[in-house]
């Protein structure tokens, strides 16, 4: 089990994403567009570089949804490894079947 503290503070980069995601992206178009004046484009870096670090979305980590485990993570059902043994095994997820020979 991951520390409380870690899955908090995944969860409020989460949030934090989430709400500046639109200005970010309307920065960065501006920041980006070659039509604009080079003191526009300067501007819109320095705003950018202004937001919170912990509101781009490079800075996410997935982690499993029942333990807060950030390594051997599946996408697709959003748990670990470790968690997608245990949940095959006492079949509660549908259509998977623990090999055994």
């Amino acid at each position: 089990m991951a520390k409380k503290s870690m899955i908090e503070r995944e969860k409020k980069r989460e949030r934090l994403v989430a709400k500046f995601a639109a200005k970010r992206a309307e920065l960065k178009e501006i920041a980006n567009d070659e039509t604009k004046s080079m003191e526009e484009r300067f501007k819109a870096r320095l705003k950018l570089a202004e937001l919170p670090r912990n509101s781009s979305a490079t800075r996410l980590h997935n982690r499993c949804q029942l333990t807060g485990r950030p390594h051997a993570y599946y996408r697709k059902l959003k748990v670990s490894r470790i968690m997608l043994r245990n949940l095959g095994s006492n079949g509660e997820i549908p259509g998977l079947v623990k090999s055994s020979w």
